[in-house]
Formats: structure tokens, C-alpha cells, sequence
């Protein structure tokens, strides 16, 4: 019994010192993506388009990096920042972002929009995978949640 009783602490002990190691090094990132005012930084008026194609650029780099690219209406958002980079080189109004496999999408977007979008879009994929982090547990049956 005595065998089976260490053998159980120094499994805990192992497995609690890797987990500590583990947020240790996962927490030394010293990310404060929630901190970032995401209606003011991708203000196009305000911070000008190229300002906020470069913001959006930034941020999104960092997105893929983690695996937290945002896609919405089949448009990846590194494809909606490349339309919207011609847009600004042809001075287009609109612009088409093309989806995966090369073919022209049907979503048509105001340019000053899109840069916007594409800047949000990239800033808050980082704040909700930081959001996650503390209110993941809400989502688990039987913690008091109710659905």
C-alpha cells in the first residue's frame, strides 16, 4: 500500500511541477493584446489606411503564428489585407478579396472598410484566445452554467 501511496505522489508531484513549468513559460510572453482598444487603433480616419493596413499586418502575423487566423466568408483574413493593399496601390473604392484556390470571391468590400475589418479582425483574434484562457470553464457542463 505504501508503494502505491508514493507512487500516486510523486505522479501528482510530476505532473503539477510540468503544469507549473508549463504556465511559467506560457505567461513569460508578457502579451497585453487585451489591453488594445480595437475601435481606436483601427480607426481609418483618424489613424489613416496605411497606418491601419500596417497595424492589421502586424497583428496578423502574430495571429498565424499561433494558429489564430480569422476566416470569415471564406476570405482568410492575410488574403483581405493583400485585397485591400492592391486597393490601396490602384486607389480602388471597392475591393474582392480572393478566396482560397484562387477564385474571386463574391464578397465586395468599401476599401476604408475592409482595412478596418482586417485590422479587427486580426487584433481580436489574439484577445479572444487571451479571453479564453479564464472563461473557458463557463462552457463545461455541470460548473453552474446554465445553457
Amino acid at each position: 500500500m505504501k508503494k502505491l501511496t508514493l507512487k500516486v505522489l510523486t505522479s501528482i508531484a510530476l505532473l503539477t511541477s510540468g503544469f507549473v513549468a508549463a504556465n511559467a513559460g506560457h505567461h513569460g510572453e508578457k502579451s497585453n493584446y487585451s489591453k488594445i482598444d480595437v475601435e481606436k487603433v483601427c480607426n481609418v480616419k483618424a489613424n489613416g489606411i496605411v497606418k491601419v493596413i500596417e497595424t492589421a499586418k502586424k497583428y496578423n502575423a502574430i495571429a498565424i503564428k499561433k494558429g489564430l487566423e480569422f476566416r470569415r466568408l471564406t476570405v482568410n483574413n492575410s488574403g483581405l489585407i493583400v485585397s485591400v493593399e492592391e486597393a490601396i496601390k490602384t486607389k480602388a473604392k471597392e475591393v474582392n478579396p480572393k478566396t482560397f484556390k484562387g477564385k474571386a470571391s463574391k464578397t465586395k468590400l468599401e476599401t476604408n472598410f475592409a482595412v478596418h475589418r482586417s485590422c479587427k479582425f486580426a487584433i481580436r483574434a489574439l484577445q479572444q484566445a487571451e479571453e479564453a484562457k479564464s472563461t473557458w470553464r463557463l462552457a463545461i457542463p455541470g460548473d453552474g452554467y446554465s445553457y
